[in-house]
């Protein structure tokens, strides 16, 4: 039982890492642009990620995406060990790429974390290899979703008011920005709160099997206040920010005008609820970055740092495999004395 209370508040820990490592996905425009100050952006942000798990309770009507990230690994090799060593590797790796201000994942660090100590424990044979790789593939095709998106809408948007006078129109979108980033922030909390609320059904379900009284059956037997946990965690965590990463967001890609805030956040949420759709856990990070590099495509392709974005992607691309070596090793250490 002791085991099993660890994991849940080391997950929640993580997901308050999660809100303030990510905090600079919703609100790094916002911020750039002088909408609003750093402080009040995180406080607007924090209040919009608690609000989805009303839309996702009452709306929706579910957690799909937290049903898929608890079968990453095959339930029957699913142990507690397993989940703790996965949750501490993707504490440790959201913790680096916080401090050195890169915008990783924290999807993908959480997934990888959880199917490098499976891989550790019992081989290949634990993981669902189709789900990774769907995971896997949306690396690229979430932020190409957002830039086309992005695209799309900048265009629609020029075209729609070319005669409108430039000092009123920005006066308007730095207006519509407070709704483009409480859109954004909603994808957020839809999208990243059910990954860790999928761990901490995953150790529910291994705890049943043990015999544990804090066990369920089946993700639809979690109780209400896993989700409600999980959901605050993150909210708490992105009124705590995360400055560096905001900096790298909201200047480093692109320089990004009130008007093109307003389409990179659209372009991200739009993107975010696709997959919520679809059930597959993405990228935050990923979403808004290639929503701000299709803004910064549309007046020329130089307008992209394609330096920076690259760095960007070899980031992204390296985080599951480096999480799982690290969950892999810290279950190594931790498996004889647990």
């Amino acid at each position: 039982m002791e085991l099993l209370i660890i994991i849940i508040v080391l997950a929640l820990a993580f997901d308050y890492i999660n809100g303030f490592h990510d905090a600079a996905n919703s609100i790094a425009t916002i911020v750039s642009t002088k909408v609003l100050t750093p402080f009040q952006a995180v406080l607007w942000a924090a209040f919009f990620n608690f609000v989805a798990f009303f839309i996702a309770k009452y709306v929706i009507g579910g957690f799909g995406i937290a049903n898929t990230v608890s079968k990453t690994v095959i339930e029957d090799f699913i142990t507690l060990p397993i989940i703790l060593a996965g949750i501490i590797a993707a504490i440790i790796w959201n913790l680096i790429t916080w401090k050195k201000g890169i915008p990783s994942s924290s999807s993908h660090t959480l997934i990888g974390g959880f199917a490098g100590s499976a891989i550790m424990a019992c081989g290949f044979k634990a993981i669902h290899v189709g789900i990774i790789l769907k995971i896997a593939a949306f690396i690229f095709l979430a932020p190409l979703i957002g830039m086309v998106i992005a695209l799309l809408f900048t265009l629609i948007v020029l075209y729609a008011c070319k005669k409108l006078h430039p000092h009123r129109a920005e006066i308007w979108f730095k207006k519509l920005q407070l709704v483009s980033s409480a859109l954004f922030s909603i994808g957020h909390g839809l999208n990243d709160s059910q990954k860790v609320m999928g761990i901490i059904a995953a150790a529910m379900i291994s705890a049943h099997s043990i015999g544990l009284d804090m066990g369920i059956t089946s993700i639809n037997d979690m109780p209400n206040w896993v989700a409600l946990s999980c959901f605050t965690a993150i909210s708490l965590g992105t009124m705590s920010g995360g400055w560096k990463i905001v900096k790298t967001m909201g200047t480093k890609i692109t320089k990004v005008t009130p008007l093109e805030g307003v389409i990179a956040e659209t372009a991200g949420a739009f993107t975010l609820y696709i997959t919520e759709i679809l059930k597959i856990p993405v990228s935050t990070t990923h979403t808004i970055t290639g929503a701000i590099i299709g803004v910064g495509a549309t007046k020329r392709l130089s307008a992209v740092r394609w330096g920076i974005t690259r760095n960007l992607l070899v980031a992204w691309i390296l985080t599951i495999p480096v999480s799982a070596l690290l969950a892999a090793l810290v279950y190594l250490v931790l498996s004889p004395i647990l």
